[in-house]
C-alpha cells in the first residue's frame, strides 16, 4: 500500500505482541476488510447494475466505483497530515460511519446520482478516512513481527474481494438488492466495532507530513514514474470491475459460476500481495514489479483467446495474483525513489496522486470502448499494461543503467 508506516524517533521499542497489540492488527484487518474488500468486490455491482438498469451504459456505472477507488487513495493525502496530528479517533470514527451509512443510502438508492453519491462519493469518503490508519498504526506494536502483522492486516482486503461478492449473488436473488446492500452494511457495522473501541495511537509521530517535496519534480526517474502509476492502475483495475459481467455476455462460463469468477481472482490477489513481496527482498522491487507488469500485459492479450470454462478460471486467480502483486510492490518503488527516508512519506503521498488519477479515469473509457465490443476494452487493458512495462522499464536504465545483472 502507498503509505508510510511511520513512528516518533524517540518512541519506545514496539511490544512485538501482546493483547492490546493484537487487537491493533485485528482492527487493521477489519478496515482492509470494510474498505478494500467493498472496492475489490465492485464487480458484482457492475454486473448487477448493467441488468437492472439497462439505460445505464457500463462506462456510467463504472464511474461509481471509480469515485469510490479515487476517494479510497486521493483521501489518504488529506488523511495522513491529520494522522500525524495524533487525531486517529476522529478518523476512524468518521471513516466507520461514513462507510455504513453510504452502504445504508447505497440500499435505498434507485437514481444513478444516488449512487454516485452514497456507494461512490459517501463510501469512497469513508474508505480514504480509514486507509492511512489501517496500517500506520502498526509498526509502533511490532517490530520483529512488523511483516507478519502487516500482512495479516491486508489480508482484510482480498478476504472482504472473496465474501461479499459470494454473499452478494446468493442473497440478492432471495431477499433483493435493498436487504442484500443492508446486510453488507450490517458486516461493515460489525466490521467497524473492533477498530472504533480497540485502535489506540501508542506514539504520536514527531513530525507532520509535508504534501509536497519540490525536488522530486526535477528528478527524471521520480517523473517517468509518476506516469507509471498512472497508466498501470489505469489499467490493473479493469478486468476485476468487468470480469464478471463479460462472463455473463459471452457464456464462456456457465451462469451459475459466472459470479464466483471475482471470488477467485481476488483468492489469486491474497497470494500475489504476499509472494512477490519477498522476491522482492531477493531479486530487487524494480526487477520483480517490470516482471509481473509484463505478465499481466501477456494475460490481458491471452483474455482475448479464451473460450473454455477452465482457461476462464485460470486467467482469474493469474491475473488477480499478478494484479495484487503490482498493488503491493509500488511503496517498494517509491523508495528506491526517495533519496533518504525524510522524504520517503512526502513521495509515498505525491504518487497517490497519480495512482488515484488512474484509478478514477480507467474503468469509465474501458466501459465506453466495452459499448463497442469487449475486444476494445481487452486491447485497451493490455496496452495501458504494456505501456506501463516499457515506462517502468525506462525508470529502472534511467536510475540503473542497462545491466539486467543489477538487484534493484
Amino acid at each position: 500500500m502507498l503509505v508510510e508506516p511511520r513512528v516518533a524517533e524517540d518512541a519506545p521499542p514496539a511490544p512485538d505482541g501482546g493483547f492490546v497489540a493484537w487487537v491493533q492488527c485485528a482492527s487493521s484487518f477489519s478496515l482492509f476488510l470494510l474498505s478494500w474488500g467493498i472496492l475489490s468486490s465492485f464487480g458484482a455491482f457492475q454486473t448487477y447494475y448493467e441488468n437492472t438498469y439497462p439505460s445505464w451504459s457500463a462506462s456510467q456505472i463504472s464511474w461509481i466505483g471509480s469515485i469510490q477507488a479515487f476517494f479510497l487513495m486521493g483521501f489518504g493525502v488529506v488523511a495522513g497530515p491529520v494522522y500525524d496530528r495524533g487525531h486517529l479517533r476522529i478518523l476512524v470514527g468518521i471513516g466507520s460511519f461514513l462507510c455504513v451509512l453510504g452502504m445504508m443510502l447505497t440500499s435505498i438508492s434507485s437514481e444513478y446520482w444516488h449512487f454516485i453519491l452514497a456507494q461512490g462519493g459517501m463510501f469512497g469518503l469513508g474508505s480514504g478516512c480509514l486507509f492511512i490508519p489501517s496500517i500506520a498504526v502498526l509498526p509502533a506494536y511490532f517490530d520483529k513481527k512488523q511483516a507478519l502483522a502487516l500482512g495479516i492486516g491486508a489480508s482484510g482486503s482480498a478476504l472482504g474481494g472473496i465474501i461479499f461478492p459470494i454473499i452478494f449473488h446468493q442473497l440478492e436473488p432471495r431477499i433483493g438488492f435493498g436487504w442484500t446492500t443492508r446486510i453488507i452494511g450490517f458486516i461493515v457495522l460489525l466490521a467497524a466495532i473492533i477498530p472504533v473501541l480497540g485502535l489506540r495511537m501508542r506514539t504520536q509521530p514527531s513530525t507532520v507530513r509535508k504534501i509536497f517535496d519540490v525536488k522530486a519534480w526535477r528528478e527524471p526517474p521520480f517523473i517517468v514514474s509518476s506516469v507509471f502509476f498512472f497508466l498501470v492502475f489505469m489499467g490493473a483495475y479493469i478486468p476485476p470491475f468487468y470480469i464478471q459481467s463479460y462472463a455473463s455476455d459471452t457464456n464462456v462460463v456457465g451462469e451459475n459460476l459466472a459470479p464466483y469468477l471475482l471470488p477467485l481472482l481476488n483468492v489469486g490477489s491474497f497470494f500475489g500481495r504476499i509472494i512477490p513481496t519477498h522476491m522482492a527482498d531477493i531479486y530487487g522491487p524494480f526487477n520483480v514489479d517490470i516482471f509481473c507488469v509484463l505478465i499481466s500485459a501477456i494475460l490481458t492479450f491471452i483474455w482475448i483467446t479464451i473460450r473454455t470454462t477452465p482457461s476462464m478460471i485460470v486467467f482469474s486467480v493469474f491475473y488477480g495474483f499478478v494484479a495484487g502483486a503490482l498493488t503491493s510492490l509500488c511503496p517498494n518503488l517509491v523508495v528506491a525513489l526517495s533519496p533518504d527516508r525524510s522524504v520517503l512519506g512526502v513521495r509515498l503521498s505525491m504518487q497517490l496522486l497519480p495512482v488515484s488519477a488512474g484509478i478514477l479515469v480507467g474503468n469509465p473509457i474501458a466501459g465506453a470502448l466495452e459499448s463497442y465490443g469487449w475486444i476494445y476494452l481487452q486491447v485497451f487493458t493490455g496496452a495501458l499494461l504494456m505501456a506501463s512495462f516499457i515506462i517502468v522499464a525506462i525508470v529502472r536504465f534511467l536510475m540503473y543503467g542497462k545491466s539486467l545483472k543489477v538487484r534493484c
